[in-house]
């Protein structure tokens, strides 16, 4: 008796009920018909701020999911970098931050590329430079192979482990993945954001690589998503609302993946939380307003580079309280010279001092519309 979808002898013949899905794919075909216009009316530096903004979140966010945290700072460097953006005070980027930027922005930048197995090695070996993931050497840049031993997903203290879902062996991954590429690019009339939920379940139901197959396939959906505007500007983060949901997406993974091959529930749960992306990039949108407020009251102040630097990482979201040490730290100043920026931004009213006082004296953003003189 078959355990798993993967071993029924129509696999991987997926079918659904098109009259319950209709109705959700079209409320989301429609939202992101008016995001993107939305956006478009935005203009060029605000839009790329947005995109910016988007990739930053969806790179955290889908490493996040499987237990990975990145320096967000860090990862904002790099896809800045990357997309020629002039952000200021670009930090040093880890190799592993590299890599996972690296593969995000070649499933979305190139988009309209094929998917092929050599493109996702190249994903995979961009995952893992050093060939280890953690402390244990894995295959790099290859599908996995019957030395790695069985491929499960598990959870529960060792010996006693439960095991929630075992993917086909290895001697089926290469044929396995030749019939998904085939078909992930094929001219048919599939709608592609369906075609984005099915790749998603199809590839990690696959797990064709020792590690990384869950962020690989959450870069296959957003290569699909793409391929479904027709753009390559990412406005939502399908990832930041997987995260947000982490046990309802590993339950409605596991239930399917031990059903039979009617994936309606599956791709009702995909739609709904692409939905909530959509959502959510009220927010983003927010965000990026705000900032632009913020400097265009600011336009003309003098302000050093340091001052820049530090008011930047406020607007992107601080981590905790601003103090005149954490100021010190960031712009690699001393004591002295960091509370020098400080006072000078509170003497002009763009920063302000927080209630308290003494050695855990600590401030905050002026919001624009409250920058004197500057309403």
């Amino acid at each position: 008796m078959a355990t798993y979808i993967h071993q029924l002898e129509d696999w991987p013949a997926f079918r659904w009920d098109h009259a319950a899905v209709s109705g959700p794919l079209a409320a989301v075909r429609h939202r992101q018909g008016r995001l993107t216009g939305r956006m478009d009316a935005l203009g060029f530096e605000l839009r790329s701020e947005a995109v910016l903004e988007t990739l930053t979140a969806d790179v955290v966010k889908s490493s996040e999911i499987e237990g990975e945290i990145l320096e967000r700072s860090q990862v904002r460097s790099s896809i800045a970098r990357r997309l020629g953006m002039d952000i200021g005070g670009l930090p040093p980027v880890d190799r592993n931050v590299e890599g996972v930027v690296e593969m995000t922005l070649d499933a979305v930048g190139a988009f309209d590329r094929p998917l092929t197995s050599e493109r996702l090695f190249g994903w995979h070996a961009a995952l893992f430079p050093t060939g280890r993931s953690g402390m244990l050497r894995i295959a790099v840049g290859r599908w996995r192979d019957e030395e790695a031993g069985p491929m499960q997903v598990v959870s529960g203290p060792f010996g006693r482990e439960k095991v929630h879902f075992e993917a086909p062996p290895a001697s089926r991954v290469a044929g396995e993945m030749a019939a998904f590429l085939e078909w992930f690019d094929s001219p048919d009339t599939l709608d592609p954001v369906l075609r984005a939920a099915i790749a998603h379940l199809w590839f990690v139901t696959i797990h064709p690589f020792e590690d990384g197959n869950g962020r690989i396939a959450r870069a296959i959906g957003d290569m699909a998503l793409a391929r479904s505007e027709g753009s390559d500007q990412r406005f939502y983060s399908l990832s930041s609302q997987i995260r947000q949901d982490g046990k309802g997406y590993y339950e409605i993974l596991e239930r399917t993946q031990k059903g039979d091959l009617d994936i309606t529930p599956w791709l009702l749960w995909f739609l709904a939380c692409l939905d909530r992306a959509l959502d959510d990039s009220a927010g983003i949108l927010e965000d990026v307003l705000r900032k632009a407020a913020f400097w265009q009251a600011l336009a003309g102040e003098p302000l050093g580079e340091r001052q820049r630097k530090v008011l930047n990482r406020l607007l992107d979201g601080f981590d905790g309280k601003l103090t005149s040490s954490k100021w010190a730290k960031l712009t690699k100043a001393s004591p002295d010279t960091a509370l020098r920026d400080i006072n000078d931004l509170v003497a002009r009213g763009i920063l302000v001092r927080d209630p308290g006082g003494g050695r855990s004296t600590s401030y905050s953003l002026v919001l624009p519309e409250a920058l004197p003189g500057r309403a």
